[in-house]
């Protein structure tokens, strides 16, 4: 039996998803979140097989939380389930320690088939992600800006996007506010840009603001 976690803001989508699994004979839901805080604590409580992981969600967004339970709990199986497009987020959630990543508009069958390839400990690269990944080979498709960024560098990235201080980026991310300069700094080289209005403007445009 495999053991499920859905985290997700919206109890309309955890339900939508435990009807789905419901039907399966090997998955159970066994636990859900509504934060990120609460996915965090579900994850270090060890009761899941495999979590599925949202990226918009209040008090701390799925990046964010992916990269926490990385560090505490590094072979514990996460699908993450988003309403973003792979192209925003897909090669960055990887980079991170996504082992699958799935557009929450995807057939059952494609889900099914998700949680149990990552529960085998493989990783799931679904068709559209597949596609980017491809291109990345490509020399005449130019890859988009935030994906040269570590995941260090992409959450302090989207936090400086949504307009917050590098003192509270700081003392979200439990760092320094010199070392959340120098992130800054690095982002700001390898996108090009010169200020927190640019990356605003870039990450609106790209639709990364959760």
């Amino acid at each position: 039996m495999i053991c499920i976690a859905i985290c997700d803001d919206h109890q309309i989508v955890r339900a939508g998803f435990k009807q789905i699994l419901s039907e399966v004979d090997d998955i159970k839901v066994v636990a859900e979140a509504a934060s990120g805080r609460e996915a965090f604590d579900i994850a270090r409580q060890k009761i899941c097989d495999v979590l599925l992981l949202d990226i918009a969600m209040p008090d701390q967004n799925g990046v964010d939380t992916l990269r926490a339970i990385r560090q505490g709990q590094p072979e514990l199986p996460i699908l993450v389930l988003s309403g973003y497009p792979a192209r925003e987020y897909a090669i960055n959630m990887f980079k991170i320690g996504a082992n699958g990543y799935l557009n929450k508009e995807c057939e059952a069958e494609e889900l099914i088939k998700a949680i149990r390839t990552v529960f085998q400990g493989r990783r799931y690269v679904s068709e559209a992600v597949g596609e980017i990944l491809a291109q990345g080979f490509d020399r005449d498709v130019v890859a988009a800006l935030h994906t040269a960024l570590s995941d260090r560098e992409f959450q302090v990235f989207l936090r400086l996007a949504k307009g917050e201080s590098v003192s509270n980026i700081a003392q979200a991310l439990s760092l320094s506010a010199k070392t959340v300069s120098t992130y800054r700094t690095r982002v700001m080289e390898k996108m090009g840009l010169e200020s927190n209005s640019s990356l605003t403007y870039y990450a609106l445009k790209n639709n990364l603001l959760a």
